[in-house]
């Protein structure tokens, strides 16, 4: 299979860098994107679909830049936006088979893929009822299944599961660590959990750059000593929160158990095995909700 790779990738609005010499290069896989609100993300994933130009750097498929490869590189490319645009009166076998035909499928290959997708995304049994009547949920898998349509060997999805329930999540994560053998998959997500048990990597991006990349195992290795437990009253409980990044407060019959992030910890804090959620809590804590 062949590689992406960017090259210094870099995109402005007005004097904001949203994107700011990213270099990667991806490959078999799932890469989990991980990042607060406002780090790029959505910006970094528009390029790599050929939807944004970049205003420095650029995007190779294999040794080839995607704006010379044009409908070469759609062809091979899967994309599911955070809201993706349907029409409300379509079946979701008519939206697929529209969705087939505006990306080159002939009758028989969209007849083939339609029904197995709608099995994978478990709307198997709702294909003929018309989208309006669809949940949230529903229409995410609906999503999901048109940004597979193609077989994609680059498959790129932003906020994936934002609507799905726990089992519809676990499904997702199934569905893709099937599907990304032999593939790419970038997924972007808030919910960490959707990518801990399936990314081979992950990438965390703050403010337009790439920070950190590695496995699950390297990034939490890489935050030993800065995870820490403090069994507490519930006076000193509150007061955690305006001086630690606190990860949990479990209450008990005997006080609060805390979890907090921190390399200075308080007299008493016990040391606590790194998750990758304490990862993301220690780079974007000071971020989250502006």
């Amino acid at each position: 299979m062949q590689t992406v790779t960017l090259d210094h990738l870099t995109k402005r609005y007005g004097g904001r860098t949203a994107v700011n010499e990213i270099s990667l290069t991806l490959g078999e896989g799932v890469y989990g994107l991980l990042g607060a609100n406002g780090a790029g993300k959505t910006t970094l994933m528009r390029m790599l679909c050929g939807i944004l130009e970049p205003d420095g750097g650029r995007i190779l498929y294999g040794s080839s830049d995607i704006a010379r490869l044009g409908e070469d590189y759609r062809a091979m490319l899967g994309y599911l936006p955070q809201d993706f645009g349907y029409y409300p009166d379509f079946t979701a076998l008519e939206f697929l088979r529209y969705m087939a035909c505006l990306k080159g499928l002939t009758r028989t290959e969209a007849d083939h893929r339609i029904p197995a997708l709608l099995g994978q995304v478990g709307l198997a049994g709702v294909g003929k009822k018309k989208i309006r009547a669809y949940s949230g949920g529903m229409k995410q898998r609906l999503g999901i299944a048109q940004a597979m349509l193609n077989d994609p060997s680059l498959l790129v999805l932003d906020e994936p599961t934002a609507g799905l329930d726990p089992k519809e999540r676990v499904r997702f994560r199934n569905l893709i660590a099937d599907y990304a053998k032999g593939r790419t998959v970038l997924l972007s997500t808030h919910i960490v959990s959707d990518v801990e048990y399936i990314a081979d990597e992950i990438l965390l991006m703050k403010q337009g750059r790439l920070l950190q990349r590695g496995t699950v195992e390297q990034l939490t290795a890489a935050a030993a000593g800065q995870v820490w437990t403090l069994c507490t009253d519930e006076a000193t409980a509150v007061g955690l929160e305006r001086v630690y990044t606190v990860a949990n407060l479990h209450h008990t019959a005997g006080g609060v158990e805390a979890r907090l992030i921190t390399s200075d910890p308080p007299a008493g804090a016990k040391a606590a095995e790194p998750t990758l959620e304490d990862v993301y809590l220690a780079h974007f804590a000071d971020e989250e909700g502006q």
